[in-house]
């Protein structure tokens, strides 16, 4: 097995963003983001239900990045500024 599989992903130390913002009804939600991974977000009610429960969507969105052979940035590695040219081209 890799020493860079998906249990070695999961325990990094993700630089996590959480804010808040309202939905199209006005309604506030709550997210977090990963800043390394800038297609990682997840949504909830409160705070505490998107702190409890984004983990599952990393280890998928993770499991995904490394079945397709994508390159996961790490926290630490260069800027982790996407290459917003090749994202959104």
């Amino acid at each position: 097995m890799s020493a860079k599989d998906l249990d070695y992903y999961l325990n990094l130390k993700w630089t996590i963003i959480e804010g808040e913002d309202l939905d199209f009804d006005g309604n506030p939600y709550h997210y977090i983001e990963i800043k390394e991974i800038p297609s990682f977000l997840f949504c909830a009610k409160t705070a505490e239900k998107a702190r409890q429960n984004y983990m599952p969507q990393l280890k998928w969105t993770l499991q995904v990045m490394l079945e397709q052979g994508i390159d996961i940035p790490e926290p630490g590695d260069g800027d982790n500024e996407p290459d917003w040219e090749h994202l959104c081209p």
